[in-house]
Formats: C-alpha cells, sequence, structure tokens
C-alpha cells in the first residue's frame, strides 16, 4: 500500500483540516511543502491544472478537494469515524456549511488589514504583495471586514450551542462537521491571534478548539516535493473499482477528452481522459513528462466537467 503524501503549506486552513484528520484517525503520512501561491510547478506536474492546496498523493493517484481527501482516509482507516452510521447524513450538511459559509466570514476577517499585518509581520514586501494579488486573482468572495465580523460571531455562537450539552459538534465523539469547522477558526487563533478576541464572548468555542487540538496531527515524514514526483514516476495508478456504475449527467463519454474545474475560486482547469464518472467522483487519466501517467481524481459537488475544446 503507497504512502499518503499531503501536498500542504503550514497556514493553509484546508491543509489543517486534513492535518487533525490525520491525527484524529493516528496515520503516517509524509508531508510536502508547496508555494502559497502561482506558480506550483511541482503541483501542476501532478494535477494538470488544479492550483487548490492541499492534495492527496498515494502513489500515481492524486485527489483534489478535502471534501474527497476525507473520503480516501476515511476508507483507508474506518475507524475512528468521520461519519458514524446514525448522523452521515447530518455530518456532511453540517461540514459543507462549515466549509463555505463559516470558512468565508472566518477568512474575509482573517484578512481585514490588522490580520494581514500579522500573517506577514516577518515576511518580505513583495511575497505579501504577491499573495494578495494571488488570492485576488483567484477570485475569493470575501466579505467587508465589518459585515464578516458579524457573520462570524453568528457563527461562533451557533457552534456554542451545539457545544451545551456535549465536548463535539454532533456528541460525545468528533466527526466530519468538526473537523470543517476547526480548521478556519484555528487559522484566526493560530494565524491572526490579534484578531481572536473575537473567541471571548464563546468560550465553550475556545475548550472546543483545545480539544481538537489534543489530537496531533497524526506521524508525519517530511519530503521533497522531487521525492513525491518519484514517487508518482515509478508506479502506475490504482486499477478503477470496476463496481462502480458510470453515472453520465452530461452526454459525456468515457474515453473523451474534458476539463474539470472548480465551480468557484481557484478555477483553473485539468484536462485529461474521463476514466471515470461515478456517483460521487471524477477520474481523469493524463501524463506529464516529469511524471508519466496518473489518475486525478475530483469530488462532482463543487466541480464543472466539460468537454474539452480541440
Amino acid at each position: 500500500m503507497s504512502d499518503l503524501i499531503l501536498h500542504h503549506y503550514p497556514m493553509s486552513p484546508f491543509s489543517h483540516k486534513i492535518r487533525a484528520v490525520l491525527g484524529f484517525k493516528q496515520l503516517a503520512w509524509k508531508s510536502v511543502i508547496v508555494p502559497g501561491f502561482m506558480p506550483k510547478p511541482d503541483v501542476v506536474a501532478l494535477t494538470g491544472g488544479y492550483r487548490r492546496t492541499p492534495l492527496l498523493q498515494i502513489g500515481a493517484d492524486i485527489y483534489c478537494d478535502t471534501a474527497l481527501i476525507c473520503d480516501v482516509l476515511e476508507h483507508r482507516e474506518p475507524q475512528p469515524a468521520l461519519y458514524p452510521a446514525h448522523q452521515k447524513g447530518l455530518a456532511r450538511v453540517v461540514s459543507q456549511w462549515a466549509d463555505t459559509n463559516l470558512f468565508w466570514a472566518a477568512m474575509s476577517y482573517n484578512f481585514q488589514q490588522r490580520g494581514l499585518q500579522t500573517l506577514f509581520a516577518n515576511a518580505d514586501r513583495a511575497m505579501a504583495l504577491a499573495f494578495v494579488a494571488d488570492r485576488n486573482a483567484m477570485g475569493i468572495p470575501l466579505k467587508p471586514a465589518p459585515e464578516a465580523a458579524v457573520a462570524y460571531r453568528s457563527d461562533l455562537r451557533r457552534i456554542a450551542s451545539m457545544l451545551d450539552e456535549h465536548p463535539f459538534l454532533l456528541g460525545e465523539l468528533p466527526c466530519m462537521a468538526d473537523f470543517s469547522a476547526y480548521h478556519p477558526l484555528w487559522f484566526t487563533r493560530v494565524c491572526t491571534p490579534p484578531l481572536a478576541h473575537i473567541f471571548d464572548a464563546t468560550p465553550q468555542v475556545l475548550a472546543w478548539m483545545d480539544r481538537m487540538a489534543s489530537m496531533g496531527v497524526g506521524q508525519m515524514q517530511k519530503i521533497t516535493a522531487q521525492d513525491a514526483l518519484v514517487e508518482a514516476a515509478r508506479i502506475e495508478p490504482l486499477p478503477l473499482p470496476v463496481m462502480e456504475a458510470f453515472v453520465d449527467e452530461h452526454g459525456i463519454a468515457l474515453g473523451s477528452r474534458v476539463s474539470v474545474a472548480a465551480e468557484s475560486f481557484g478555477t483553473e482547469p485539468t484536462v485529461g481522459k474521463l476514466v471515470a464518472a461515478t456517483r460521487t467522483r471524477y477520474t481523469l487519466a493524463r501524463e506529464d513528462k516529469r511524471v508519466g501517467k496518473v489518475h486525478v481524481h475530483f469530488p462532482r459537488v463543487g466541480y464543472v466537467l466539460k468537454a474539452a475544446e480541440g
């Protein structure tokens, strides 16, 4: 079984979501630090265009988007469960709310001027400007700071009310809802601490964050990007599951040349041959001179499949 290789960078909130899940499941993994903004030549060698962080590599299979990555980790190590049998639907619904509404309220609040000054206090000015320009080019949907603060405080009160009767959002044990709600709050507390006073009115949220942090990040081993590319090049992608039916919503046949791109921010497309379109994911086969043949996997929800031009 090939190693788990996470391509991420330290202050990426969605990366910390996956690091926290790896800690929850006490998994061993290899860490590749990627740039926080474009260009990302080693990332693009694996994905063909997709540039969001993080991505999970298992041999020559590349998994994009944390929703799909969490499903892959759940399959790899089913216990402890991210999606408890009696709360699967609820965990996914709360997780989707947290990864969208809560996330953008929090990040809009975090990226106000005082937050950016804290983030880049020790950075070269050119790097800070490049980061801001990159995020503007991605089209991230930030709210004005006052509206962000109102929305964020409202969301924190909702989270606090979920913690009134038990230690985690949906019960006695953490689940996917907790990890999706945790990572944007982690960013406020750890990456922009001068703004963390927003938690003062909800001490139960801080106690819950301490419980989440206590699970750690699993067993990490650092490797280089070149090591990861060599790993992808040395083996073939995993065989596709034969029992998963082809689900066609587009009139595009398997084997067609297609593109897949995120619906919203960071919409750079990946182009390849459509080799699977199941109920939950798309898989594209593509080749790159640095890594050979890879399979790039995307969740269906939140991504757009089109026939590629040319």
